[in-house]
């Protein structure tokens, strides 16, 4: 979908400037989730995006949880948790990857995916694409195939979007920002 059509969704998220440092266009989509039929409209959106089946949505802690659910529900699927390791309970399975200054860790239960299951990748927005793509590391690991990646938003000029299509992912956002 053409990010230029959901000016309706656009602007329902609120740019704070200089958060959390100064520079930074902080693009705030608390005031999207307070709007019901924002909300609504996000998610049916998002689930148009869609592109063939899905076994399972997966959604990237926090806010990919929120969308994740929703979208899930929607595709009659269920849905699996990416949590910061230490999270679960249980078995898991991890992942590192890099941040600006060190590393951190996400991780899945062990048990959470059949192997060949076809996953749907979901957060709020996709920046440098270090976590979204750390989690598809995460979810092959376990022989899952992510079939798509889904955001609510991109920040194009950060690259994570075309990181993402490198790895042979589809990527589909309903808004684009320019800027960090």
């Amino acid at each position: 979908m053409d990010t230029q059509q959901n000016d309706d969704i656009r602007s329902r998220i609120r740019t704070i400037p200089d958060f959390p440092k100064p520079g930074i266009l902080f693009r705030d989509i608390t005031t999207l989730l307070l709007d019901a039929e924002g909300l609504k409209l996000t998610i049916d959106r998002m689930a148009a995006q869609v592109e063939g089946p899905v076994d399972l949505v997966a959604g990237v802690e926090a806010r990919g949880f929120l969308f994740g659910a929703a979208l899930a529900v929607q595709l009659g699927t269920g849905v699996l948790l990416i949590r910061k390791d230490g999270k679960l309970p249980g078995a898991t399975v991890a992942e590192d990857y890099a941040l600006e200054y060190g590393t951190d860790r996400i991780a899945i239960h062990a048990d959470a995916v059949a192997p060949g299951a076809r996953v749907l990748l979901v957060d709020d927005l996709i920046a440098t694409g270090g976590t979204a793509r750390a989690a598809v590391r995460l979810l092959r690991k376990v022989g899952a195939e992510v079939v798509q990646a889904s955001f609510v938003v991109d920040l194009p000029d950060l690259g994570g979007a075309d990181a993402l299509r490198s790895d042979g992912i589809t990527v589909s956002s309903l808004v684009a920002f320019e800027g960090h």
